[in-house]
């Protein structure tokens, strides 16, 4: 079958073991369910063979969207070779000092990351972090710009700018809001037991912040049980995607499912049932990791359902500004921004 660029995607996305394909990955991203593929730490060892890995992917589907978290801080999964990006909370430090500094940080921040990522051949990072830390959520901490809503809104607003202006889309996480809970969803399914009128007020103010100025491409939902408000983690919950996202926020962008392998998805023993329900409940595309025999299931299943293998992952997709990271590196805005960076950490 002869792909096209402009082919509609299927919503899962899948990873691989290595740093380059063997044939069982060509012919499992060569499924039309398939839509994407996530890359790993694993997967990197050099700017240069990251860009040879991607050339493999774009041979066997030029179409599928490359992504990974490339947050910054702990969570940057590629570092020799690019700019360490600060973790979140640092730039809310600066802001906390001279809020211009911060804001024009968070930019210069998202953009780097953002701007590097393209350069090398990736389409997507799942960035920013919009929950709110309290001090009680570890997996969050310092991965967030504040516990203040308005701060996160400003913060993530500008980093969210400055990725747009890389052409990079933009994803929130982890909807509506992972940071008031002391589990790790990774390994187990946390309980938020606050009231609905608390998290609106809160957590969803920067959602419904960025979703006013059409800022967000796409949002993650939290692989977390708001106790008080459904008793399904929010990305199984039709009520928190579709009245709340959806209809209250009017969004209408991509919405990825958290891995359904993690631990936070186990109120759903099955992994083909845990495929259906986020569809259900509003997931348009399906993030499925680190478990080939788990991707292997939710395509099958979903081959033998009365779906169409199609998603909306598409409008995720943009040109590709620079050839090569030497050519960005050459850009006045990587070197002004660059500077920026490096002037704040020093400070």
């Amino acid at each position: 079958m002869a792909y096209r660029a402009d082919m509609m995607l299927g919503p899962v996305i899948v990873d691989v073991a290595g740093l380059s394909l063997t044939d069982e990955d060509r012919t499992l991203l060569c499924e039309p369910w398939v839509g994407g593929i996530i890359l790993f730490t694993r997967n990197y060892q050099s700017v240069a063979q990251l860009r040879e890995l991607v050339a493999q992917i774009r041979a066997v589907r030029p179409e599928l969207l490359v992504c990974v978290d490339q947050e910054g801080g702990r969570v940057q999964r590629f570092r020799d070779g690019f700019t360490a990006i600060p973790p979140m909370a640092d730039i809310g430090a600066v802001y906390r000092q001279d809020a211009e500094r911060g804001v024009n940080l968070a930019r210069a921040c998202g953009w780097l990351m953002a701007a590097e990522l393209r350069a090398c051949g990736v389409d997507l990072s799942f960035a920013p972090v919009l929950d709110l830390d309290d001090e009680r959520c570890a997996v969050i901490a310092n991965r967030s710009f504040s516990i203040d809503p308005l701060v996160m809104s400003v913060l993530s607003e500008a980093f969210i700018d400055g990725m747009h202006d890389a052409n990079m889309c933009a994803t929130g996480k982890h909807f509506p809001g992972h940071g008031a809970v002391t589990g790790d969803s990774h390994f187990e399914t946390p309980v938020d037991a606050r009231t609905l009128d608390a998290i609106l007020a809160d957590d969803v103010l920067p959602y419904r912040n960025l979703c006013q100025q059409g800022k967000l491409d796409a949002v993650m939902p939290a692989h977390v049980v708001y106790s008080a408000v459904d008793k399904n983690p929010a990305g199984f919950s039709p009520f928190w995607l579709q009245e709340i996202l959806k209809q209250q926020l009017q969004f209408d962008g991509v919405i990825f499912s958290d891995d359904l392998t993690m631990e936070g998805a186990g109120v759903i023993a099955d992994m083909a049932d845990r495929a259906h329900a986020a569809l259900a409940a509003g997931c348009t595309a399906l993030l499925v990791c680190n478990q080939r025999p788990a991707q292997l299931a939710v395509v099958a299943t979903l081959k033998q359902s009365t779906l169409q293998p199609a998603s909306n992952l598409q409008r995720l997709k943009r040109p590709f500004a620079w050839p090569d990271l030497d050519s960005l590196r050459n850009t006045g805005e990587w070197i002004e921004c660059h500077h920026l960076l490096q002037e704040a950490l020093a400070l």
